[in-house]
């Protein structure tokens, strides 16, 4: 599993239709983490590996602390925004055309990154989302920017 991650002043997803018209807003959250989530063919079925993306999720030191120390959403209460990404495993080694066969089917992945979502809950966290398999249009105010790679 793979996680891009930002710091982010506010986020939003909204869901379209095919044509790019809005139809809704899934998710939105203030100073929080955008997670863009991909899950990996060999994630399916383990049932560890979404506990421990939530949990490197919500305890990483990402964000700013009250005293301006570095902080995790756990510790601040900040929220996360979860988007599945599958061409996070967009393999562009060879040729001009990404091959996708290490990302997890749709129909596998669906319940990987529920999973997350649901562990991030149990913990205590807030997280918004985007709509699985759904045309979105992802907006973030990066801050910093301060990005990183999570992969578990």
């Amino acid at each position: 599993m793979r996680a891009v991650v930002a710091r982010v002043r506010r986020a939003s997803v909204t869901v379209e239709d095919d044509d790019g018209t809005p139809l809704r807003v899934s998710g939105r959250i203030g100073p929080g983490l955008l997670v863009l989530l991909g899950v990996h063919r060999d994630d399916v079925g383990d049932t560890d590996r979404p506990v421990t993306m939530a949990r490197k999720l919500h305890e990483l030191r990402l964000l700013r602390g009250a005293d301006g120390t570095e902080a995790s959403c756990a510790g601040t209460g900040a929220p996360l925004l979860v988007v599945s990404q599958f061409t996070l495993y967009g393999d562009t080694r060879k040729g001009r055309r990404p091959s996708w066969s290490a990302a997890a089917r749709p129909a596998d992945a669906e319940p990987v990154v529920d999973a997350v979502v649901a562990a991030l809950r149990e913990r205590g966290a807030t997280v918004g989302t985007g709509e699985f398999g759904a045309n979105m249009a992802v907006e973030s105010v990066n801050d910093g920017p301060f990005t990183v790679l999570v992969e578990v």
